[in-house]
């Protein structure tokens, strides 16, 4: 085995950023969840249980991404596009800033367009309905049925009145 990887390319630099950022986000659950007063109940698991071990599979799933990119550098990659990347975002911030006062249909119907304007869709009445649907249903069982309160706009005051 070479430095250069198993077919003597170079490694993926890409797998060890990612490696990377799971051995973090893995590390910071296990911190936290060792934080958390753990008192276990009948079952013997408690609220700091979960993190914790999701904490460490992510470690693991990142060495095992650092391990992949060392020995497997993968085909090279195509240049990337900014524009899908800016609908996506622009999605993201249109709804995080607006959600409160047009509530959450509204919301995911904008965030369901701007996605897959940024995968490639044009037929935008088709997404906004589609969104629109999408986001009735998810406030329909989160809200109505789980009783999980999402932010009221006009059209679920018009529907659940609310």
């Amino acid at each position: 085995m070479t430095p250069q990887g198993a077919q003597g390319r170079r490694p993926d630099g890409a797998a060890f950023v990612i490696a990377a950022g799971l051995v973090a986000l893995g590390a910071l659950l296990v911190w936290e969840g060792g934080r958390i007063p753990n008192k276990q109940g009948y079952a013997g698991v408690g609220p700091g249980d979960v993190p914790w071990l999701v904490g460490w599979v992510l470690v693991a799933l990142g060495l095992g991404t650092a391990w992949q990119g060392w020995r497997n550098p993968g085909p090279p990659r195509p240049k990337q596009q900014a524009v899908p990347l800016l609908w996506l975002l622009g999605g993201m911030g249109v709804m995080v800033a607006t959600i409160h006062w047009i509530g959450f249909v509204l919301g995911a119907a904008i965030l369901f367009t701007c996605a897959a304007a940024a995968f490639g869709e044009r037929r935008f009445p088709r997404a906004i309905l589609s969104g629109l649907a999408l986001g009735l249903f998810i406030y329909l069982v989160f809200d109505v049925l789980l009783q999980l309160n999402l932010p009221a706009g006009p059209i679920e005051m018009l529907i659940f009145g609310r």
